[in-house]
């Protein structure tokens, strides 16, 4: 599926649950992040989440700090190291942002699955990035 397709198949809640998995949400923010600023990349990435969830049943999975933090670590490296040309270029040079446990070296377990940082943004807690920025 071209870009294109995803995000307005993800906008619009079509998208099947197979295609958007970790790396489904990785893709999401990076096309986001490619046609926006930070700010604007994450209101429509978050209105896309909660929409998605919504439309899916399950509206209680969107989780605030999850959703910020990697799309400012999926930033970081389009910043840093440009977007790649391509979505499976970016991802060959940024293979860790599809490490589910990636937040682990910046939150504590139990901060992620608290109530709050469900609801709304922690900030990091520690800093030990594992793969260098």
């Amino acid at each position: 599926m071209i870009d294109t397709e995803f995000l307005a198949a993800l906008e619009a809640g079509t998208l099947p649950e197979a295609e958007f998995d970790h790396a489904g949400h990785v893709r999401a923010a990076w096309l986001y992040l490619r046609q926006d600023t930070f700010p604007e990349a994450l209101a429509k990435m978050s209105r896309a989440l909660r929409s998605y969830a919504s439309a899916h049943g399950k509206a209680d999975r969107y989780h605030e700090t999850v959703t910020v933090a990697f799309l400012a670590l999926i930033n970081e490296r389009l910043q840093l190291h440009g977007d790649g040309g391509d979505w499976r270029s970016f991802l060959a040079h940024n293979q860790e942002l599809l490490d589910r446990r990636l937040l682990r070296h910046y939150y504590r377990p139990e901060t992620l699955a608290s109530p709050a940082a469900r609801r709304v943004f922690i900030l990091g807690e520690f800093r030990d990035p594992p793969y260098g920025a």
